[in-house]
């Protein structure tokens, strides 16, 4: 099992300690740097300046989102940066959610799955460098009865097949993105509960394919927090956990709420719920059970955090992306530094 870093979206106030956060895993051989993107910072701006400085950790977007551009446009940027990388670009690519879709880009939310597909095709044969046809749902290229014709990629990325990632929660996007991705992106994933939430859909999906998991890359982000009171460090996460199963979509349209309920816990994810969406945002975050955030997390001193590193890699996760907690650069470092030294201890190096 490898071990990646998530920097998260940039511009919230720690952009020159996310630079030295990459560096330093660089330095330490974490796999990838991932950096996200919103309604904020865009991703690829963050990966170029994060690779240029840098020289052998991947650089990764967790995600790209797919309302936000073409897909001609993406297999443009992956293509340049893999080529300014020197092929170390990883594509992650994600539908974001209804607010977001339609509220910042004017992108209607429907046929999500559909457009993922679709969306792929696209970016796969674009970045082939074959000339561009496509007749689908959702994009005709070129446009019919105009002066479009099929034009090729000009940019020769130093890869000819760049690692295609799929953020998928739940079970029809995991089924789809173990047929047609080389990776998933997941989020609150626990080990305990990764075969009902996470990988029958993706097995599932490989098989529709004729594959197996094995070669499929598994990476689910995690938060770490080092320290001996457990039940403190879990406190941290509370107004996070939250804001996912609680805020993170509306009443009717929630797939970490979702989640939350495949993992057993419907009672306290339509409390969770009901609270955030009502305002209060404390009542919420008090309402997160404790076993929810320490199965989702890595909590507690480096031995204990091993031991989970263990239980991640027999669920079957391939690379384990930290997000270090801490409001100080040294608490991240320390943090990030820990996670080496937990993942030599459980063998796993």
């Amino acid at each position: 099992m490898r071990l990646g870093i998530n920097l998260g979206y940039w511009g919230a106030g720690m952009d020159a300690d996310n630079l030295t956060v990459a560096r330093e895993a660089d330095k330490l051989g974490y796999a990838v740097c991932w950096a996200a993107e919103a309604y904020g910072s865009d991703a690829p701006t963050v990966l170029s300046w994060v690779a240029a400085q840098t020289e052998r950790i991947d650089v990764g977007s967790a995600i790209f989102q797919i309302p936000a551009r073409t897909p001609a446009m993406t297999a443009m940027t992956a293509a340049t940066l893999d080529s300014l990388s020197g092929g170390r670009f990883r594509l992650g690519l994600g539908v974001s959610g209804p607010q977001v879709s339609e509220g910042w880009y004017g992108v209607k939310f429907d046929k999500p799955l559909a457009r993922t597909r679709e969306y792929v095709e696209i970016i796969r044969k674009a970045m082939s460098r074959e000339r561009l046809v496509h007749e689908g749902e959702h994009w005709t290229l070129p446009l019919p009865g105009g002066p479009g014709k099929p034009i090729k990629l000009t940019v020769h990325p130093v890869r000819e097949h760049i690692p295609l990632y799929i953020a998928a929660i739940g079970p029809k996007n995991l089924e789809q993105t173990g047929e047609i991705a080389d990776g998933a992106l997941v989020i609150f994933f626990a080990p305990e509960h990764a075969e009902e939430t996470t990988l029958g859909s993706l097995r599932a999906g490989r098989e529709k394919a004729g594959k197996s998991l094995d070669g499929f890359d598994i990476v689910p982000t995690v938060p770490l927090a080092i320290g001996d009171d457990v039940q403190a460090l879990a406190d941290q996460f509370r107004p996070y956990t939250a804001l996912y199963v609680g805020g993170m979509g509306s009443a009717k349209q929630n797939f970490y709420n979702k989640l939350a309920q495949r993992m057993g816990y419907e009672k306290e994810a339509a409390e969770i719920q009901e609270k955030y969406l009502s305002g209060d945002k404390e009542g919420a975050a008090a309402a997160v059970p404790h076993q929810l955030i320490d199965s989702t997390t890595l909590l507690g001193p480096v031995e204990r955090v091993a031991d989970r590193m263990q239980a991640y890699a027999e669920a079957g996760v391939t690379t384990l992306s930290l997000a270090p907690a801490g409001f100080t650069l040294e608490e991240r470092l320390t943090s990030l530094r820990a996670g080496v030294e937990a993942l030599e201890r459980a063998g796993l190096a």
